[in-house]
């Protein structure tokens, strides 16, 4: 558990006396504010022992804040540093006792792209041009976006697994079924009512598509729990898609957890491009005819 992310380096050029005061007055305080805590000297830490678990962190924090200030303020800087990791291990700690492995919680949700004031933060990648993956915590009272605090306060750092659970703990049981659109043109939907990672497939549409797949396929993803796929294979496509957009608009508008409110054209590299984009009009004109 790292409740404090390791900071790089020496803070603002301090020198090394600097940096030994410092750590001088951490060891002065931690039998007073910690009195089981030490100081690292080999990896310049503060290790907090609670219970079976260490806390650690780097006191580069504490040297870049007392960089700039003069040294009267250093004992109080220091002061609000120790209390300040001791409050966050043990509401690690907390944390950890609530959900258990939190590791088991994690899931992903596939959403449209997130503007920068609401992606700060979080734990969330790009997933295409027009899509973000979000890591969650999957909790009914305590759950939601992962930050990237509440990643470091749990000890969370390499999240390659999230997928996979995912997966085997969301998807496994996704309903696939063709219905009608028009008469002879059915639409396959994919959906698990009630689930809110549906919309993680949006990278893996190409799998529930017939092989071969040349031209790609039409995709909405109008809510969390269910995505719509029309594979296109020739012009007739023009006739579907104002159908096929017409009720990805009306099931967005009414669902309880709604993703994606526009269609898309599945193709190439796992790509989805807009329909409105030049590409795809550019691809209707090569389409052979029905």
């Amino acid at each position: 558990m790292d409740p404090e992310a390791t900071g790089g380096g020496r803070a603002g050029g301090g020198s090394l006396d600097a940096a030994s005061d410092v750590h001088a007055l951490i060891r002065d305080l931690l039998p007073v504010l910690a009195p089981s805590a030490w100081l690292d000297a080999a990896t310049s830490e503060m290790v907090l022992p609670i219970g079976h678990s260490q806390a650690r962190a780097s006191t580069a924090t504490v040297l870049e804040r007392c960089a700039d200030q003069p040294r009267t303020r250093w004992p109080r800087l220091v002061d609000e540093w120790v209390r300040e990791v001791g409050d966050r291990a043990f509401r690690a700690v907390g944390e950890m006792e609530l959900f258990g492995d939190v590791r088991e919680l994690l899931r992903l949700r596939i959403v449209p792209k997130l503007a920068p004031g609401d992606r700060e933060g979080l734990v969330v990648v790009p997933a295409g041009d027009h899509f973000d993956a979000v890591v969650v915590i999957d909790h009914p009272r305590y759950g939601g976006p992962l930050t990237r605090d509440r990643a470091g306060l749990l000890g969370l750092r390499r999240l390659g697994y999230v997928m996979t659970n995912t997966h085997d703990r969301e998807l496994a049981d996704v309903e696939v079924r063709d219905q009608p659109l028009l008469p002879g043109r059915d639409v396959r939907v994919i959906t698990k009512p009630g689930s809110r990672y549906v919309s993680a497939l949006l990278s893996e549409v190409h799998q529930f598509l017939p092989s071969p797949n040349e031209h790609g396929a039409l995709v909405g993803a109008p809510s969390h729990s269910t995505l719509l796929l029309y594979p296109i294979t020739t012009s007739a496509v023009e006739d579907v898609l104002p159908v096929f957009t017409d009720v990805v608009a009306e099931m967005h508008a009414t669902a309880d957890d709604p993703c994606a409110p526009g269609v898309y054209w599945s193709h190439g590299e796992r790509r989805l491009t807009p329909v409105t984009h030049k590409e795809f009009q550019d691809l209707l004109t090569t389409l052979p005819t029905p």
